[in-house]
């Protein structure tokens, strides 16, 4: 079952740090299976508010998005971004193939 890393981006100072995550990033995710899905751009607010920008890498399953974080690789570059950007970051489960809203009232 596929496995996302989302942030939520309130603000990005852009400078020589964040060029060089951006130009790092993806060699770390290749090892592991991941793949940007969306990456900010253009989103359409049709429900409340949205001030923010959003990022979502899938990955094969849990696992390999826990060891993506953690590997050394990622970890070098990781304060590039964190020492310039004011985002929140999560790891979320996706669902299995088939699954219906319903679904959820069995737990």
């Amino acid at each position: 079952m596929s496995a996302f890393a989302i942030a939520q981006v309130r603000s990005v100072e852009f400078g020589p740090d964040i060029v060089e995550y951006l130009e790092r990033i993806d060699a770390t995710l290749e090892p592991f299976g991941g793949r940007f899905v969306v990456h900010g751009g253009n989103v359409e607010v049709v429900e409340g508010s949205w001030g923010t920008d959003i990022i979502v890498i899938e990955f094969p399953d849990r696992e390999r998005v826990r060891a993506w974080y953690d590997s050394p690789a990622y970890r070098e570059i990781l304060p590039l971004r964190t020492r310039h950007m004011d985002a929140d970051a999560i790891f979320a489960d996706g669902v299995p193939e088939g699954y219906r809203g319903a679904d959820s009232l069995a737990h």
